[in-house]
């Protein structure tokens, strides 16, 4: 049975781990294109035929067709499992000699820190071999009541060691130290955590099902936006995108650990996450400390503006090798990146942007991954993944929410009612599509159809991400690099915001709807109904006797509220403008 044929795919041959080999090998300017994933569903024949660099070379590309259609099919299962069995051993017991004193290396730590704070131990302890992948170290910290909390530590190079703790609560806290290096095993120590500062929110946790809220049960209401390699870019174009964010609507960040290779993504960044180089290559078992530092400043700057970083930590749009790691090589990634980053109170974990896209990855490395971020985050920060063409089981436990893409071409947010039933979590439409004008259909929808979607997805108890890809110059584009907004739509999400907060009770819940008009809010108390494209020049709507209700038309496009002079009751009739993008609030009397 032939595998491949002209007709296959690029797609698929793509995912064959030995047609990936044939094609890397004899058409790397193909494999290594920025364009790669425009190109994966049209015949790897035609593909082949068009590749400039097999042109007037028809018996090369027979070749290579030839190969493809000698391959077999694979087991992929099987391929992991192989390779992970052959991957690096276990830290041995013995990195210290037997003559170093247990527990004595240096310490330092505050004695006094704040609850809903990162409290930060560092031990200057060994260097020689590779400590990165050579030594364990972990913390057990006992709090107040007595309950313990096992948190991970991490090499940050020059011979020092970091175990972080955002401190749940305050009072009297205790640690201990274990490791497989002597000196760094059995280090005790102790500090007094205050109570929070005033303002300080804690985490993002998931609440009343389908919505979120911060620790001290203040509504979070995700406004979010994309800018996947924002950090790679250079302080004069990161300090831009800062600027930006401040001056807008977005309260959640989605963005890269690892630089992207896309279309518009042809820079390198200025920091590699691994030591080495794209000429020499990376070892994968050697973090770039110098990295990650300036991925935390982000992180923390963002906190500082109330952002959410929505940090993606795999991603197949890849030059350097970080999207074909080993699996021991991923597993040891991930531990390094949680240890590093989750004392940060404003950080979610999404496994993968399209994890659908990592070909070499299976079911089963997911669920191993979903399990090292929650053996290694002591607190517990939100955690899911995100799909390009196949949903992931969002019903599975350590998934906290959806973050879906949309699969639908027009529809996105109108099914967020059947997501919210299928899943019973809270629904966040992370990409519905971009504001923009590239030739792609994803990233060119105009600014009334993104703040359309957004107003659609919010009225059915949802949470829409936005995004920007218009042309520039400089290939700035948001979606990629940040920088500036040029779309329209920025300013109507604010809006947007601005209503959402202002729902009784924080959360805009889906009501009992008319077939043509969805409507959230509080029954009979406080209703939203959202006309989205339709355009009526009058609406009649029932409500119960006895109740008065001042209205309120919504203009969500051109950012108005006109609230009726008299108050209404029963049944009644609203006369409307007769454009497009008109919401009408009913708020009850006394």
């Amino acid at each position: 049975m032939t595998t491949f044929t002209a007709e296959s795919p690029l797609y698929f041959v793509m995912r064959h781990a030995e047609g990936n080999r044939i094609l890397s090998e004899r058409v790397p300017t193909l494999v290594n294109s920025p364009a790669l994933h425009t190109l994966y569903f049209h015949e790897v024949g035609t593909i082949l035929g068009t590749e400039e660099a097999l042109q007037g070379k028809p018996r090369e590309t027979a070749e290579i067709l030839r190969l493809l259609g000698e391959l077999e099919p694979e087991d992929l299962a099987a391929q992991r499992a192989a390779e992970a069995a052959a991957d690096l051993p276990a830290p041995a017991g013995d990195y210290e000699r037997g003559s170093v004193v247990r527990g004595s290396a240096g310490a330092e730590y505050p004695t006094t820190a704040a609850a809903l704070e990162r409290f930060e131990l560092t031990l200057a302890g060994p260097s020689h071999g590779n400590p990165f992948t050579d030594v364990e170290l972990r913390a057990v910290f006992t709090s107040p009541s007595g309950e313990t909390l096992s948190v991970p530590g991490f090499y940050d190079g020059d011979g020092l060691y970091r175990v972080r703790l955002l401190v749940p609560e305050a009072g009297e806290w205790t640690f201990t130290t274990t490791s497989n290096a002597r000196s760094l095993d059995g280090v005790t120590g102790a500090f007094t955590a205050r109570e929070p500062v005033a303002g300080t929110k804690g985490v993002v946790r998931v609440a009343k099902t389908f919505h979120f809220a911060y620790e001290d049960g203040s509504p979070y209401l995700p406004i979010g936006t994309t800018s996947y390699a924002w950090t790679h870019q250079g302080d004069a174009l990161e300090k831009q995108t800062l600027d930006t964010l401040a001056a807008g609507p977005f309260n959640k960040m989605r963005m890269c650990v690892f630089p992207k290779s896309y279309l518009f993504n042809e820079n390198e960044p200025e920091f590699y996450p691994f030591e080495g180089s794209l000429a020499a290559g990376f070892d994968y078992d050697r973090p770039n400390p110098e990295f990650y530092r300036h991925l935390e400043h982000r992180i923390g700057q963002l906190e500082e503006l109330g952002i959410e970083a929505d940090l993606i930590l795999f991603h197949a749009y890849d030059r350097w090798g970080f999207s074909t790691m080993s699996p021991g090589q991923d597993d040891r990634y991930l531990k390094y990146v949680v240890a590093r980053l989750a004392s940060h109170r404003n950080i979610w974990w999404s496994l993968a942007n399209e994890y659908d896209l990592l070909f070499r990855k299976t079911t089963a490395d997911w669920e191993r991954f979903a399990g090292i971020v929650q053996a290694n985050d002591p607190s517990g920060h939100l955690l899911s993944i995100h799909n390009c063409h196949a949903f992931y089981d969002y019903s599975r436990p350590w998934v906290t929410h959806s973050s879906i893409q949309r699969q639908d071409v027009h529809k996105t947010a109108e099914f967020t009612g059947e997501w919210r039933e299928r899943w019973g979590k809270p629904v966040v439409i992370d990409e519905c599509a971009y504001e923009g004008n590239i030739d792609q259909g994803w990233g060119n929808i105009t600014g009334e159809e993104m703040t359309r979607r957004f107003w659609e997805g919010a009225v059915r108890g949802g949470y829409v991400g936005h995004g920007e890809t218009y042309m520039h110059p400089a290939d700035v584009l948001w979606w990629a690099k940040g920088g500036e907004f040029h779309g329209s739509s920025p300013e109507r999400i604010a809006f947007l915001r601005r209503i959402l907060e202002e729902t009784p009770g924080g959360f805009l819940e889906p009501l009992p709807s008319a077939w043509d008009v969805p409507t959230a809010g509080i029954r009979h108390e406080y209703e939203i109904s959202y006309f989205g494209f339709n355009q009526p020049t009058y609406r009649n709507f029932v409500m119960p006797a006895g109740r008065r209700y001042e209205v309120d038309i919504i203009d969500t496009w051109n950012m108005s509220i006109d609230t009726l002079p008299d108050a209404v009751e029963g049944r009644f009739r609203v006369e409307l403008p007769g454009r497009q993008f008109i919401a009408v609030r009913l708020r009850a009397v006394g």
